[in-house]
């Protein structure tokens, strides 16, 4: 073999460009993308701690909730801790394996995500919509079955997924114009066609985005209605907060995914998709908690209740 049909997994290791083009931008990137990583650890690992201590968080709705801040932990995790390194350090490089694992987990948690999405959605509707039902149909047992579903099918298509990347050769390239190993900036080492693969991206991106947003927005839709023709006051204000925030958190999170994996992939657009995929990466985790908790009386309450159980056990 030749070196150009050489793949780059023999020499072990990539270079992630990242934002090399800019740096002047580096340093202030550092402390940025720090701060909004701490601002995700303290956040989720805020509400998965209330959830679990307070008995008046124990309902399908922070269940969930708590799933989705541990997915962001872990999601975060998986790529930025390896960013912040390339952008402090002259060393840009990652080892073909750990970009593979790396592939691997920001495609399963992902997709995770996606579908997670769903089922909160299908909580908040069952919530509004069915309130008289919904201690049956979101029952503990169907809760967790849900979760599992979300968490197995990310992962599943991410093992398939990941393996026709693995498999396309790369042919002595390896420098990726990226700041962590995602699909679209592998393929555009291939010095092979990569439309099978592309092609596979865009049906799975349609399976696990465009199917996601579609069945989230019917349900606001339907939530739209029930909350219009509400009577109560507090019940309407109620069901605008948890819906408006989960909306919210919806659009922050699908809209930029959109954006990377379901256009066309053109030369111009790489570097704008540098900072489309650090916002979903780096930004939406770190407002989930902010956007979730910031108006919400009932982990306002926990906080108060835990913080005067403190109070009282040390006096």
């Amino acid at each position: 073999m030749n070196d150009d049909g050489k793949n780059a997994s023999s020499e072990g290791y990539l270079v992630l460009l990242g934002f090399s083009k800019w740096p002047h931008l580096e340093v202030a990137l550092f402390v940025v993308i720090l701060m909004f990583y701490l601002m995700t650890l303290i956040g989720n690992l805020s509400i998965i701690i209330l959830s679990y201590l307070d008995a008046h968080l124990h309902t399908p709705m922070y269940f969930f909730l708590s799933n989705l801040s541990f997915l962001d932990l872990c999601y975060t995790t998986s790529s930025i801790p390896q960013m912040l390194a390339n952008l402090w350090g002259p060393e840009k490089t990652i080892s073909y394996t750990g970009c593979m694992i790396q592939l691997y987990f920001v495609l399963a948690l992902g997709t995770t995500e996606c579908v997670l999405l769903v089922v909160m959605s299908y909580d908040r509707y069952a919530a509004v919509c069915r309130p008289l039902h919904y201690a049956v149909l979101m029952n503990p047992r169907f809760c967790h079955l849900l979760a599992v579903a979300s968490w197995v099918s990310g992962f599943t298509n991410s093992a398939l997924h990941s393996s026709f990347t693995f498999w396309v050769p790369l042919c002595g390239h390896r420098r990726v114009d990226h700041f962590f190993c995602e699909v679209p900036a592998l393929l555009r080492l291939s010095c092979v066609d990569t439309c099978v693969n592309e092609l596979t991206l865009l049906i799975r991106s349609s399976i696990f985005v465009l199917i996601p947003l579609i069945l989230i927005l019917s349900s606001y839709a339907a939530i739209a209605r029930a909350v219009l023709r509400m009577q109560s006051t507090a019940r309407l204000q109620r069901a605008f907060g948890t819906c408006g925030a989960h909306l919210t958190v919806v659009s922050l999170f699908f809209i930029p995914v959109i954006c990377i994996y379901l256009q066309p992939p053109s030369g111009e657009s790489q570097d704008q998709g540098k900072f489309i995929a650090l916002f979903y990466t780096v930004v939406t985790p770190s407002l989930n908690p902010l956007i979730y908790t910031l108006r919400n009386k009932d982990v306002r309450g926990a906080v108060r209740r835990l913080v005067g159980r403190e109070r009282s056990t040390h006096s």
